[in-house]
């Protein structure tokens, strides 16, 4: 049996969408859990926000990551040292540069989370791990499946952006209800 274009597609949207269903429960399980943690005094806020930027290096360290792999890629290649500006990528190089754009997309929006909600929240520390462990879990399987196409990269992307997004949702709640400690 020969499958149709449209028939192809559909398929591929459901594994998308089952791979970032599978990644959105994992993600409200694991900050489920971290918000459910003991109470006690809350640091000040400039301790909390410290932390939060400690943390964030290892969010970070995935853009450095993805940028050296471009710059990887284009000196050994003929094709592509001379740089996007002057040249059309290769493949290789095009699909590199993909990963980095979203990857840089991916940690302006973490870092900011994680800053606010260390502004927001009294004990925001097993929040915050919990956070950046998903956020580099979701980059590495993001990166491995990204040559499988949508359905291949579709729980690491789900698995780095929908913990972000629960966060700036659980942010803008305590803000806009008045129970930030800021």
């Amino acid at each position: 049996m020969i499958m149709t274009e449209d028939a192809a597609f559909r398929r591929e949207q459901r594994q998308v969408a089952g791979g970032m269903a599978a990644a959105a429960l994992t993600a409200i399980v694991a900050i489920g859990l971290a918000l459910w943690q003991g109470g006690g005094a809350a640091p000040p806020v400039g301790e909390r926000l410290a932390m939060a930027l400690r943390l964030d290096l290892f969010v970070i360290v995935w853009l450095l990551a993805a940028n050296g792999n471009v710059a990887r890629m284009r000196f050994f290649s003929a094709q592509d040292i001379a740089g996007s500006a002057t040249t059309t990528a290769s493949e290789a190089v095009r699909r590199g540069n993909a990963i980095l754009q979203n990857t840089l997309e991916q940690v302006v929006l973490a870092v900011t989370v994680h800053l606010g909600l260390a502004a927001a929240l009294p004990r925001p520390d097993l929040l915050l791990v919990t956070l950046v462990v998903l956020f580099g879990l979701g980059r590495l399987l993001f990166w491995l499946g990204y040559a499988r196409g949508a359905a291949g990269r579709a729980f690491g992307f789900a698995l780095t952006f929908y913990p972000t997004a629960f966060a700036l949702v659980i942010g803008l709640i305590l803000v806009l209800t008045g129970r930030a400690v800021i």
